[in-house]
């Protein structure tokens, strides 16, 4: 017996040894995939957070005359991103309006025929265009909204742009979606004698809802941060404008225009902070909304 405890309790010490090496190692391998993460943040909030102010939400960008005096007497750079912000909130507004009835409905098609050869192609299409590249996707609404619609750059061409690129999401969000809700609750409405299109509105939609706006939040979340497509297609402006009909920046077209003077290399960190902050408060709201579901 005593052999027999020595060997028992000799392998329960390599076991625990071995187990704390790979809660050890698991843990090493977790800090290295976050710390990029975690120093991209600190160098943004380090370099960005000066610049933030009311001023900076509610002005237009300075010129470059402007920025260059104010370096050289070591003041801020005036001005800010009113026509940034501006411009990416109404392409958003824009393409979810476009994307979000298109997506649902077809991921209630895909749900509702899973073994017709339309849902599958549709489904594949889905698949597919999640892989495709924006700029791709911008040259598509260039062809299709700047050159034969608006006959020139316009927020409306971005919007279609940026409604193409959040389509698979929500289509793909709304079909596991609905797939996760049993199956008694659709019988049990249809037993009433309720109409099919009142179960999938009154019904199917409401009961998905959380996971149908997890979704939605995550594709908008995505298109926030898209350069490539608005380059060819909302091309940007220095002023705020409302008109869908006409040029529009947005916060990363600026990004990307303070990038191409090197005057106005504080206002890139001020703008690319806003713009995380942004995607940031998208992601934790639908993970809480997601953990709610759950």
């Amino acid at each position: 017996m005593n052999a027999a405890a020595k060997i028992t309790a000799a392998n329960l010490s390599r076991r625990t040894l071995k187990d704390k090496l790979f809660k050890g190692l698991v843990l090493f391998l977790s800090l290295i995939t976050i710390s990029p993460i975690v120093l991209i943040i600190y160098k943004l909030v380090a370099k960005g957070y000066r610049q933030i102010s009311l001023d900076f939400i509610i002005k237009t960008p300075p010129n470059t005359f402007e920025a260059m005096t104010a370096l050289s007497n070591g003041e801020l750079i005036p001005g800010g991103i009113a026509n940034g912000i501006t411009g990416t909130l109404l392409m958003v507004v824009l393409a979810s309006v476009i994307a979000i009835p298109v997506g649902v409905i077809t991921g209630i098609y895909l749900y509702e025929n899973p073994g017709k050869p339309l849902a599958n192609l549709t489904r594949s299409i889905s698949d597919i265009l999640q892989g495709v590249p924006s700029i791709v996707l911008g040259l598509i609404a260039y062809m299709w909204i700047v050159k034969p619609i608006t006959s020139g750059f316009s927020a409306l061409a971005g919007s279609v742009s940026l409604s193409i690129m959040m389509l698979p999401m929500i289509v793909r969000s709304t079909e596991e979606t609905l797939k996760m809700i049993p199956q008694s609750i659709k019988e049990a409405a249809v037993a009433l004698g309720v109409p099919y299109y009142k179960v999938i509105l009154r019904v199917l939609i409401p009961t998905g809802f959380s996971g149908l706006l997890t979704g939605i939040l995550l594709g908008i979340s995505r298109i926030l941060g898209e350069t490539a497509p608005l380059m060819l297609t909302a091309l940007g402006s220095s002023v705020i404008n409302l008109d869908i009909t006409k040029p529009t920046s947005a916060i990363p077209l600026l990004i990307w225009e303070f990038y191409n003077d090197p005057n106005m290399v504080d206002l890139i960190w001020s703008s690319s902070l806003l713009l995380m902050g942004m995607v940031l408060t998208l992601n934790l709201v639908s993970k809480r909304i997601a953990a709610r579901t759950k």
